[in-house]
């Protein structure tokens, strides 16, 4: 379905498919994002980004340049949409720092 979804979005927009594991959404709460995306799309530092589910909810997190992720408040998202594993979100760049 999250491909299905994908295909459905702009093209002017890059977006990818993340598959969640349980590191993602109950241990550890770090989500690590594809490199190629990350050094192509997103800021060179580490920098705040929002993240807009289809709600048009916003929610701030902390992309971690080097290490290509999310950390601070990844967990608070994770939480707040009741993520598990083996759920896909499709991850579409909307503006340099908002998905």
């Amino acid at each position: 379905m999250a491909e299905e979804l994908q295909a459905k979005l702009d093209p002017r927009h890059p977006s990818f498919v993340k598959p969640m594991t349980q590191s993602h959404v109950t241990g550890g709460f770090w989500l690590g994002l594809p490199k190629q995306f990350c050094t192509k799309y997103l800021p060179k530092r580490d920098e705040w980004i929002t993240l807009v589910d289809e709600k048009g909810t916003e929610s701030d997190s902390y992309y971690l340049a080097r290490k290509w992720g999310l950390s601070a408040q990844w967990k608070a998202f994770a939480i707040n949409h009741k993520l598990v594993d083996g759920d896909c979100l499709v991850f579409e760049r909307i503006h340099q720092t908002r998905f």
